[in-house]
């Protein structure tokens, strides 16, 4: 009996081989298609199910691909040829919710705004807010520590997450964490997992770390500057002064141009577009009102056209310009989002870096920040051709590689959210190191001795 008969015997429907179930898994937000046809995709309900796929997969030495919700954009849970893409998307239980402690347990499929819904009735919140957050899992959050427009007060999901279940290669389940808001027992497990892309063990269970909804005034900013390094420099200047606002996004000239485009005269109309670089700032809690008020400061003495509201739809409606960043850009073509993050006092030498590789390569590189943590995303847009050819090309990748060798220049990352995936993994040993290189491949080899778990996944296969 072979792998395929081996998951069709045990687990009934829940495996696919419809060629279009499959064609599907092999591909992301991130647009990568990975090479060949997978064996079948299964579609897990329960811990057990996805139990039976790693025996399975470990008696066979099947490769196997863990699958969210598959909102990825760095290629990391594609299916690939000849695997078992193994869908978590129907573990979507909430568990527990629990005020007193302020924590809830929820399986690795919930929907992360579905969780938030569900907390609200509680006056509570699940930090963590990816852009895709009304469609990505949180499962998938913790897989790639994602982060989200919140993250310079709140944190990345690694600080929402308490603890864990995971089935390990070989069918086995591992239990870490705590539900205390201490505690320092043995190594971190569960830190260690937060962010390692399927290719440790697959998560099927969380215990997170939820928030009480705090009353008070929400205050959003929208200041305009004539250059987008003024405008990072102004944003850098606010966390110079000590103001931490909830959000601080930063959009570039270019990437607002393509925003207007894209509302239209009268969707754009009373908003500022097309008049430079566009920064919004929004604070929220008791002090918010306070904090704006030092924060608007702080960006006209930058020499920013800055105004404050407290109304919300006001808010609502500079939201919605950083909001519209991606679909503006995907009615041009097909968006390779990239995703690499500087000290927060380096933005500016960042932006003014991205500017000169455009200028020099003629590639328009349209770039949008989350300017509280010195989170970047220069995008490039590939335009949609005649054929299904999915590759990004090579002069683009050179372009992402001097984005990428800047950035590290600058004592930055290659990736601050989205991960590594694929389609950085080429560039991994660069910042990394070949000695913390060794000793991350011995990890995995602890936890996955028969290379199985997403094979390709930050490391080449």
């Amino acid at each position: 009996m072979n792998a395929l008969l081996r998951l069709q015997s045990e687990l009934g429907r829940l495996v696919s081989v419809d060629p279009q179930d499959l064609a599907a898994s092999r591909t992301d937000k991130s647009g990568w298609v990975a090479d060949g046809t997978p064996l079948a995709v299964v579609r897990a309900t329960t811990v057990g199910h996805v139990q039976a796929v790693l025996r399975i997969a470990t008696e066979f030495r099947v490769p196997v691909v863990t699958r969210g919700a598959g909102t990825g954009l760095a290629g990391g849970a594609c299916g690939t040829d000849g695997s078992i893409v193994l869908s978590v998307a129907g573990l979507g239980r909430i568990l527990e919710i629990n005020p007193d402690d302020e924590l809830a347990v929820v399986e690795a499929g919930v929907i992360n705004q579905h969780l938030n819904d569900v907390l609200a009735q509680q006056n509570l919140w699940f930090a963590p807010d990816p852009a895709s957050k009304a469609i990505s899992t949180v499962g998938g959050n913790i897989a790639t520590n994602a982060g989200g427009l919140l993250c310079a007060k709140y944190g990345v999901t690694r600080e929402a997450v308490l603890g864990l279940t995971v089935v390990l290669a070989d069918g086995s389940l591992l239990h870490t964490g705590h539900r205390t808001v201490k505690g320092v027992t043995g190594y971190d497990l569960t830190a260690l997992l937060t962010g390692s892309e399927g290719t440790l063990g697959v998560i099927v269970e969380a215990t997170v770390r939820v928030r009480s909804l705090t009353p008070g005034t929400v205050a959003t900013i929208g200041a305009v500057f004539e250059t987008v390094t003024a405008a990072a420099a102004a944003s850098a200047a606010v966390t110079a002064a000590r103001i931490r606002p909830a959000i601080m996004e930063l959009i570039d000239p270019v990437a607002l141009g393509l925003v207007a485009t894209y509302l239209g005269p009268e969707g754009s109309a009373g908003l500022p577009l097309g008049r430079g670089a566009f920064l919004l700032v929004q604070t929220d809690g008791p002090a918010a009102l306070a904090e704006a008020e030092a924060a608007l400061a702080v960006l006209r003495a930058a020499g920013g056209e800055a105004s404050l509201s407290t109304d919300a739809a006001s808010g609502e409606r500079l939201l919605a310009i950083r909001r519209a960043m991606h679909p503006a850009l995907e009615q041009f073509g097909r968006v390779l989002i990239e995703d690499v993050a500087v000290p927060r006092s380096r933005m500016a030498e960042m932006f003014a870096a991205i500017a000169e590789i455009s200028a020099r390569t003629g590639i328009a590189i349209p770039t949008v920040a989350h300017a509280g943590d010195g989170n970047l995303h220069p995008n490039f847009v590939i335009p949609r051709g005649d054929t299904a050819d999915a590759s990004v090309p090579e002069e683009i990748w050179a372009a992402a590689d001097e984005l990428f060798q800047a950035a590290l220049a600058l004592g930055g990352t290659l990736t601050g959210e989205h991960g590594v995936g694929v389609l950085k993994r080429r560039w991994l040993q660069g910042e990394i190191g070949d000695t913390s290189l060794a000793l991350q491949r011995q990890l995995k080899a602890v936890f996955d001795p028969l290379g199985i778990l997403n094979p390709g996944t930050m490391f080449d296969a």
